[in-house]
């Protein structure tokens, strides 16, 4: 008999999370702890969040950040939604939300009034800065990275280019959950909950910590990445295949390099006593870029490619987002997992999305629940705090309940 499918751990089975979060940061923090098995109940407006409906580079973020989620809609500005989501959070372990400072004070849903009947309540504030000077102002991941020097290192002199990514919301959100697991840590030895905060100012700045120590360390100003004085000579893109391809190729230690040469065919530039270590080669970069790049350039990636890979060295075909679907590692560790589509022109669709990036005794941490439609879940958990059919369905008459 074939072996029986391993269970894949739910570390957080049992926790209760009830998140009031919106765009990226937020979901994120919610979206680990929904994939480490913790129930999280997602409140939208009435009108469902407004991350449902954004076009171009937002269209994917409600699909890849609140999936393993319940959704139900209330309408915070009603006296009874408040109650609703109040009663709501009485159930929790976990509450999180990144609304700007004294949104959820005026509710009555911010930690102090929780806790009051909620002493173990655990609370995970996402903000745009944590609080001092700057945490009046409104944040979003492009303006930080702009005033804590990210755009600065990424762009060229005198380019500042925001990351292609929204690190800074992932990274809040990743730092929100850690804040999380150690507060229940906490709260198992002490019985009592905790506020955390998790900013994305202070996120980028960590982002950028070792550019700072790099200046603390040398005196001289970092240089943004594509202007920087590399450490290692072999560290670059290379335009092959006759100018159509790119392929990124690294040695970065003397014996790599001497691997490097042996698997190109390049023995008299291993033999120059003048690119014989790492620092040498690094002062002889410009002349030795310049060669490489001549004598790579007909050659074609998937050739270098394979004699890269045989020598054990580092190597990267330059790929864009889509491309990552077909990758025969994702495809063949479980990286990518099925789920469907809640909401826009392809709602119902079923679609590949990437997994938390972790495995734990062994397996990917999966898709237990779709992205949810709005107010999927309304029914079963208000009927949860005691609410009957009958009264669900009056407030979702005076549109209180979606």
């Amino acid at each position: 008999m074939p072996e029986p499918t391993p269970e894949v751990p739910q570390p957080l089975k049992g926790l209760r999370v009830v998140e009031f979060t919106h765009m990226v940061m937020g979901p994120t923090c919610g979206m680990v702890l929904a994939d480490m098995g913790a129930e999280v109940i997602k409140v939208e407006p009435v009108a469902g969040e407004n991350t449902r409906r954004l076009l171009g580079a937002g269209a994917g973020f409600f699909p890849m950040f609140n999936r393993n989620k319940k959704s139900i809609g209330l309408d915070l500005h009603n006296a009874e939604g408040v109650e609703l989501a109040r009663r709501l959070c009485a159930t929790a372990d976990v509450v999180a939300e990144n609304f700007k400072p004294g949104t959820m004070v005026k509710y009555g849903l911010d930690y102090d009034s929780l806790a009051r009947t909620n002493p173990k309540l655990i609370y995970a504030s996402h903000k745009g800065f944590l609080p001092g000077p700057y945490d009046h102002r409104t944040a979003l991941d492009e303006v930080v990275q702009m005033m804590g020097g990210l755009a600065y290192m990424t762009g060229r002199p005198g380019d500042p280019l925001r990351a292609g990514s929204s690190v800074n919301d992932i990274m809040g959100g990743l730092f929100g959950a850690i804040g999380v697991l150690g507060a229940l840590v906490q709260r198992g030895i002490t019985g009592k909950g905790m506020e955390i905060q998790s900013a994305l100012y202070e996120n980028n700045v960590f982002l950028v910590g070792q550019h700072m120590l790099q200046f603390a360390m040398t005196g001289k100003h970092p240089a943004p990445m594509p202007a920087r004085i590399s450490p290692w000579a072999i560290y670059d893109v290379f335009s092959v295949g006759n100018g159509e391809e790119q392929i990124f190729l690294a040695a970065v230690s003397d014996a790599q390099w001497r691997g490097f040469c042996d698997a190109l065919g390049f023995a008299d530039l291993k033999a120059e006593p003048e690119l014989a270590t790492n620092n040498q080669r690094v002062e002889q970069r410009p002349r030795l870029l310049k060669t490489l790049g001549e004598r790579l350039r007909h050659r074609s990636a998937s050739e270098l490619a394979s004699l890269m890979e045989k020598a054990g060295l580092p190597f990267a075909p330059i790929r864009k987002p889509e491309d990552l679907y077909d990758d025969e590692h994702l495809l063949a560790t479980g990286g990518l997992a099925d789920m469907t589509l809640p909401d826009g022109p392809k709602a119902g669709e079923k679609v590949k999305t990437t997994l938390f990036p972790i495995t734990m005794e062994g397996q990917r941490l999966g898709v237990r629940l779709d992205p949810p439609r709005l107010g999927e879940h309304s029914r079963e958990l208000l009927a949860g705090l005691g609410l009957a059919d009958a009264e669900i369905d009056e407030l979702r008459a005076k549109a209180i309940v979606a």
